[in-house]
């Protein structure tokens, strides 16, 4: 399989390092390379999946690893997310991963909780603000080791100039697991003392919540861990699992968003991940007991009635 090396897209400064961008298909890399077009970075080649699982430990200085998926990963894809999830922390280089919302189940078991950049089914301003942060937080890094002198100065400077620059790429544009696996006491209902809890009235509560969007700008609305606590919980009372990508649909706010709330609420052991040992594509997110507990004497509290 042959290597696409890339032409310059504009003369960049060499204290830039370039993007390599990685692409499970033809159009997947052509995708990666139009958002790098725009941003102006320069990139350092363009592989698929399979070479770049062979290359990816030969490769230069970089300022981000872009990883493209279309499909589901293949067996070249679950070796470098495994590899990425590996060495993520390490890495000097920036990670940014962009896959479907239908492949995000898979593509998460693969990398776990690794401090990567997650796009889902993202918009062409959030590519580039991801791309950009990406880089940015690189030369940061670098900045750190550099200590405060002239060259620093330097640089700062010219991450300001990165800012400046996707802001008027946009202008241009016009817009989880260390947790044991899951097991038939997992979704055992709440013990003891609990408020009983209807799951239909629950239902009906998340749907008055939906409708509100048929009468009032949805966006007025957008309160994606309220949403996922309760669809969780309405889950939890018919026994249901909830996959990492069904959860995001139910935050009613795009999936990139409701990624960054599952895991700032599993940071915060709000929520737990949980492999599927019955499916190797999927993960499950459940709420801890604590939260679950919580809920119910909430809603013990004030009635059902509440939207």
């Amino acid at each position: 399989m042959s290597r696409a090396y890339a032409q310059p897209l504009y003369s960049q400064s060499p204290s830039t390092p370039p993007v390599l961008i990685i692409g499970d298909t033809a159009l997947a890399r052509e995708r990666a390379r139009k958002t790098l077009d725009i941003s102006d970075y320069d990139s350092a080649a363009i592989l698929s999946m399979g070479e770049a699982a062979e290359d990816l430990g030969r490769a230069g200085a970089l300022s981000t690893v872009w990883l493209e998926f279309t499909d589901a990963p293949t067996a070249g894809g679950r070796r470098l997310l495994q590899r990425i999830a590996a060495d993520a922390a390490r890495l000097s280089s920036g990670v940014v991963v962009s896959v479907p919302i239908d492949h995000l189940d898979e593509v998460l078991l693969w990398l776990g909780s690794s401090p990567v950049e997650l796009l889902v089914d993202a918009s062409e301003p959030e590519r580039l603000s991801a791309l950009t942060f990406s880089v940015c937080s690189a030369r940061s890094m670098g900045l750190a080791h550099e200590g405060a002198n002239e060259a620093s100065s330097e640089r700062l400077r010219q991450l300001s100039d990165e800012v400046s620059r996707i802001a008027s790429a946009l202008a241009r544009l016009g817009n989880l697991s260390s947790q044991p696996p899951l097991s038939p006491a997992t979704m055992q209902p709440q013990q003891g003392d609990m408020p009983a809890i209807s799951a239909e009235a629950l239902r009906t509560m998340i749907r008055a919540r939906r409708q509100r969007a048929n009468y009032l700008p949805a966006d007025l609305f957008a309160d994606p861990a309220w949403d996922m606590l309760l669809d969780l919980l309405q889950a939890e009372i018919v026994q249901h699992r909830v996959p990492v990508s069904s959860l995001c649909i139910a935050a009613a706010v795009p999936a990139t968003t409701a990624l960054r709330w599952i895991k700032l609420m599993t940071d915060r052991g709000l929520l737990v991940r949980r492999d599927d040992p019955h499916d190797g594509r999927r993960v499950f997110i459940e709420m801890a007991p604590s939260t679950s507990a919580a809920l119910r004497h909430y809603f013990g509290d004030v009635g059902l009635a509440v939207v």
